[in-house]
């Protein structure tokens, strides 16, 4: 609970000084049929100590992950966050900083932004990275965008198999630059994209969008989708778990001309939702139209090395009307998040990890899939993600387990009519064997 100093007389004379009667008065904009007319349907006011009690049951009702077990994923996902990273987040030069417009005051906010894009670029193999972005959805919005600009078609063909979330913003986008969107299904054996239909959708394309591994954790074959991408003209663009990188190749080894993603993984809290990480890396011929910030290393007059924000081309506040994005800010204190976490885990520590989710994810699946009354939703193989066919209801799955403080994974009927039986699993290096087998005991027990 924050202690909020200010006084009556304090609130008095600051509603004097801007030269109003009450802070009612500071609301006087906002039209009469828009203000909500009844009051609030509040107790009596309470001490501090009987307030701080109240809030401590409400906040009680919240499901958690200090006494419940997720193997919930689709996009979020529950990895250990070591205490550097809070400790490094919680320096008043970092939280509180804002754009690093003036080099000579912000050396070190600039570092720590160039020092993320470096990592990135390293994950993934890429030239050159932002500074980031808001989050992965919104990232591989943007990249469509690139793609159709630089190819000047008005074709977006995206796999079906990409988050949900993600398809939705990218429909958004679509709508206000009067394109078109082409979805691919999935072949229902594998959870892959269905390649012949893909190249049955190339004429006229800008670009391909696809996601590795895929919303059902499926590893998809993205030599293959690139290859057909780059025939037809369009630029291929790969949406990737970072995570996942330590183990799956780079997508410039099989030609990604942009990289996307959500950094949730890297050291970012759940916290219901946000706020998150969206990253963005490109080839070097498409550096001048990436989106948001670069950060580059320099000299000054005395030699010493120095950071500076290098390009910003593409905003409003730069191009006005002329701009191709609206992205002009960054999540520099999640970047910095997932900097710290890099940097203590490792190129051979994110090697580990991604073993650990693999190995892990791979010994839950065989266990579920040797109950009676479940079985592997996709023949794909998987890398911490994957999906369950269940005989017994998806909703009846969850409810029950989430009795025993299991939270059991994630609806695929929410998003896909075909699969509502199916429940996707996420199974992270968090994960022990004691909360496994109690998932398949909680599920042997419905079947």
């Amino acid at each position: 609970m924050n202690y909020i100093p200010n006084s009556d007389q304090d609130r008095r004379r600051m509603l004097e000084t801007v030269g109003v009667r009450s802070i009612e008065e500071l609301f006087a904009d906002i039209p009469a049929a828009v203000r909500q007319k009844r009051g609030f349907d509040l107790p009596p006011a309470m001490s501090e100590a009987e307030l701080y009690s109240h809030m401590l049951d409400l906040a009680g009702a919240n499901a958690n992950f200090h006494e419940y077990v997720s193997f919930l994923g689709a996009g979020a996902y529950d990895h250990y966050i070591p205490a550097v990273v809070g400790h490094v987040l919680g320096r008043s030069e970092f939280y509180t900083a804002y754009t690093a417009y003036q080099p000579e005051v912000s050396q070190a906010v600039l570092q720590s932004i160039f020092e993320y894009q470096t990592m990135i670029c390293e994950l993934t193999g890429m030239d050159i990275s932002n500074a980031s972005m808001y989050d992965g959805a919104t990232a591989m919005a943007e990249a469509a965008m690139i793609a159709c600009g630089v190819t000047r078609r008005s074709k977006i063909v995206v796999a079906r198999s990409v988050h949900p979330e993600y398809r939705a913003v990218i429909q958004t986008y679509a709508r206000g630059g009067d394109l078109e969107v082409v979805e691919v299904d999935f072949q229902k054996e594998s959870g892959q994209i269905d390649a012949a239909a893909l190249a049955g959708h190339m004429p006229g394309a800008g670009c391909v969008l696809a996601q590795q591994p895929n919303f059902f954790g499926c590893i998809e074959d993205v030599q293959t989708i690139g290859e057909i991408a780059h025939k037809n003209g369009a630029l291929f663009v790969v949406a990737v778990d970072p995570l996942s990188l330590g183990i799956l190749r780079a997508p410039a080894s099989y030609g990604a001309d942009i990289v996307v993603g959500e950094g949730q993984s890297l050291g970012i809290p759940l916290s219901f939702g946000g706020p998150y990480l969206g990253f963005f890396a490109v080839t070097e011929k498409l550096m001048r139209r990436i989106p948001g910030r670069v950060v580059g290393a320099t000299t000054d007059v005395r030699s010493q090395r120095g950071f500076v924000l290098t390009l910003q081309t593409r905003e409003q506040h730069i191009r006005r009307e002329k701009a191709t994005s609206n992205i002009c800010s960054n999540q520099a204190l999640c970047a910095l998040a997932a900097t710290v976490y890099l940097s203590w885990l490792g190129k051979q520590g994110i090697q580990d990890l991604g073993r650990h989710c693999l190995q892990k994810a791979a010994y839950t699946k065989d266990r579920i899939s040797a109950l009676p009354g479940y079985k592997q939703a996709f023949s794909a193989p998987h890398f911490k993600e994957f999906a369950v066919r269940c005989k017994v209801g998806t909703g009846t799955v969850l409810n029950e387990l989430l009795k025993e403080k299991i939270i059991a994974g994630y609806a695929l009927g929410n998003d896909y009519p075909e699969l509502e039986d199916a429940l996707l699993i996420s199974v992270t290096e968090k994960r022990n064997r004691r909360q496994i087998d109690a998932l398949v005991s909680g599920l042997e027990g419905l079947a």
